[in-house]
């Protein structure tokens, strides 16, 4: 669920806000504010140019690190040979680059998976032929050599030689739908580990290795439909078919998984020696440098032991490598962050209370840890090899803030982002440039292209069209605060206050909130609050609102004690900690401590459950796609955090909004799309059910087939928002 936030922080925080005079609704939902930035930015193999799509997806251009001028078209839909399409959704490059494999026609599946057509496009010859006839794909990849491309159709792996003429072949033959899934994981695989590929090439180009996911014993779930598909033909449309998948609940049977490798001259398939845990994971495979190496990483079911195996693709035979461990659960970069070099490798691991950089040899022995402190690294970007140098970015300084830095095999560290907020990269091949794209919450994304000491050679966006925009507005004030709990917890925060805010009023606040585990909302960027600069705050300060959001404990930035204290508890500190931020804004002399209010969406539409019963502090929330009881969500996600239902019954109740039902406070809005496959509508019916024999009022919103992110239709989008504002005006004034 904390990717779901990542998610949802790019699809519905990616448009700058306004305030003032004119603003409306409209203007934050369907205004087109967004920053200008560079879309699917690709480093290229020579290390001095990179590859982006245009901004209108009809061309791949190809750009100077070093002074970011487009060089060439590498790509353009409107004179490629026998294309047809009217953009492309995505591409990646052949080893050599000669050839580029263009994605087109994409239909999501989950939050990650989706299928595509996907076309060959050589640029010798500027033709494209199609990677199949056979239908869509899913995961497309190229063979090391160039000379094969691997992608997974109907849970079936295939392969497609290039050198004989395109020839397709089936490499696993007993997928089956809802039973067996080769090379692809199934929906809580995909959704907790943030995977969509399950299969990778060895480095000869002669292996290709995959797991297989047994998933008939996995409990299935029905999700009605009420809406005619768009797609199919039906006599009567008044009776719409169920969608229904697999979908472990906490405590119950998960897919069974096993490795495999298929030898592709040979055309034999072997199972390999690998030890899973009972009941475990796999949610990573990666061929190293070395074509009898296959890194196979393994979790047990609690997610508190990691273990890398080295596993050879032929002989089937593996050997542990490397264990890592914790008293709670590992966090997700221990297993999505891990990178091989040549013959070393860099693990990210937060054995120290912070997440920190790790360098090992192939044979799992520690060289030495590459970074240290009371900070948090974000991201590991690579190494140069030449120089012996890492690059990462990391909070040092400041838990909402986020830099880019170097440092050598002997410790002498290099800040190279110049401005403070969030910095983010992309480095050439080789380490030699990097673009940068920084913002801070009052400034919009400024990219540079730079030179590896942090020089910049040349601004590449200023976003100055957007800032002469919102010149015409009166922006209103947003800061950051921090306080002191009643604990001794410091917590921190940011506020939108009213443009005239006069401090001689008293001002209704409405307190926006995530709260779920290493989700981090107080963080100095563009992208802060709903719709990117808070436009839906900005909104709403307008209309006499102060917008506040709060990072209680349990969340990310802060290290292990202060983002791991909430294990076995989910619900208990957050809950808290808001009701306690809710405390302190009544203090302040211009807020109306009487006319509070909370509001969020998924952990975040939870928490405001949770707050709402704790103490009477809060006057009136808006519960969007909440989980209200742990034993409905997914074995991955809730297992990480709580253990099984049997043995954690206490920690269960006690986070269970259904539990605490009785304890609600304030006016209250629930709000669900019925098609949600994350956060299932039962959540909220059985919420009801509670309410109802508990005599308490509520107010409901329910949108047809909408999923967790509830975008189904044209208007719903508005509609949800407008509802949400609606309400807090007519209960918090």
């Amino acid at each position: 669920m904390k990717n779901l936030f990542s998610f949802l922080a790019v699809m519905l925080f990616a448009v700058p806000s306004m305030a003032g005079k004119g603003l409306t609704l409209k203007d934050v939902i369907h205004g087109g504010y967004w920053p200008e930035t560079y879309a699917a930015i690709k480093p290229m193999a020579d290390g001095e140019h990179f590859a982006r799509m245009s901004n209108d997806r009809r061309m791949i251009l190809k750009g100077s690190f070093k002074n970011g001028e487009i060089v060439d078209t590498l790509f353009n839909v409107d004179t490629a040979r026998d294309f047809g399409k009217k953009y492309i959704d995505g591409y990646k490059f052949s080893p050599d680059e000669s050839m580029i494999l263009l994605q087109t026609s994409t239909r999501g599946i989950y939050r990650h998976s989706f299928t595509a057509e996907h076309y060959i496009f050589n640029r010798k010859n500027n033709r494209c032929t199609p990677l199949s006839e056979n239908g869509a794909q899913q995961v497309p990849k190229f063979s090391p050599d160039g000379t094969m491309i691997a992608f997974v159709r109907d849970n079936n792996i295939f392969l497609v030689k290039l050198l004989f003429g395109n020839s397709e072949s089936q490499v696993t033959k007993d997928g089956e739908f809802r039973k067996i899934i080769n090379g692809i994981p199934d929906w809580v695989n995909e959704e907790e580990f943030a995977n969509d590929c399950s299969y990778d090439f060895s480095a000869d180009s002669k292996v290709i290795a995959y797991i297989k996911y047994d998933e008939s014993e996995v409990m299935m779930y029905d999700m009605p439909m009420y809406l005619p598909s768009d797609n199919k033909n039906r006599e009567y449309d008044d009776f719409c078919d169920p969608y229904s998948f697999k979908y472990p609940v906490a405590g119950a049977q998960n897919a069974k998984v096993s490795v495999h490798s298929y030898e592709i001259k040979s055309k034999v398939t072997r199972q390999l020696d690998v030890t899973i845990p009972q009941e475990g994971y796999i949610p990573r495979i990666k061929f190293t440098n070395d074509p009898s190496v296959l890194a196979v990483l393994t979790l047990n079911r609690h997610q508190s032991v990691l273990e890398i195996q080295a596993v050879n693709p032929l002989s089937g035979t593996s050997k542990t490598i490397m264990r890592e461990e914790s008293d709670t659960y590992l966090n997700e970069q221990t297993y999505a962050g891990i990178e091989f070099l040549d013959k070393h490798f860099v693990f990210q691991s937060e054995r120290s209370g912070y997440n920190h950089l790790y360098l090992y040899t192939l044979s799992g022995e520690l060289v030495q840890p590459i970074t240290s402190g009371e900070y948090e690294v974000k991201k590991f970007y690579g190494w140069n090899r030449k120089k012996n140098e890492f690059y990462y970015s990391s909070n040092e300084g400041s838990p909402l803030r986020e830099s880019i830095y170097k440092i050598s095999a002997k410790g002498k560290k290099s800040k190279l982002s110049k401005n403070e907020g969030t910095n983010s990269a992309v480095f050439s091949n080789g380490m030699k440039y990097f673009i940068n794209t920084y913002s801070s919450m009052n400034t919009p994304p400024q990219v540079t292209a730079n030179d590896n000491s942090g020089k910049v050679l040349k601004t590449l966006i200023t976003n100055e069209k957007l800032i002469e925009r919102l010149a015409e507005f009166d922006m209103p004030a947003k800061e950051f605060f921090t306080f002191t709990t009643s604990d001794n917890i410091e917590l921190n925060g940011w506020m939108v206050k009213p443009h005239d805010f006069d401090v001689n009023k008293k001002y209704p606040v409405i307190m926006f909130q995530y709260s779920g585990p290493y989700s981090q909302q107080v963080h100095d960027s563009w992208y802060v609050g709903n719709y990117g600069n808070a436009m839906f705050e900005s909104y709403m300060a307008s209309q006499g609102f102060i917008m506040v959001c709060v990072d209680g404990r349990g969340t990310g930035g802060r290290g292990t004690k202060f983002g791991k204290c909430t294990y076995l508890k989910i619900g208990q500190y957050e809950s808290a900690d808001q009701v306690e931020a809710a405390k302190y804004l009544g203090t302040l002399p211009y807020v109306d401590k009487n006319n509070i209010g909370i509001w969020g969406w998924s952990f975040g539409g939870y928490n405001t459950l949770m707050s709402m019963s704790c103490e009477p502090v809060f006057k009136a929330g808006v519960a969007v796609a909440a989980p209200t009881d742990w034993r409905f969500y997914d074995t991955v996600y809730t297992e990480r955090y709580m253990r099984t239902p049997k043995e954690n019954r206490e920690g269960y109740d006690n986070g269970s909004a259904i539990h605490l039902a009785g304890k609600l406070s304030g006016h209250l809005l629930l709000v669900h799309g019925t098609a949600d496959d994350n956060v299932h509508l039962r959540n909220m019916i059985r919420y009801i059910h509670a309410l109802t024999q508990n005599g308490k009022k509520f107010e409901t919103a329910l949108y047809p087939d909408s999923n967790h992110s509830i975008y189904h239709g044209r208007n719903t989008r508005y509609h949800l928002f407008e509802r949400i504002s609606d309400f807090f005006k007519a209960n918090l004034k």
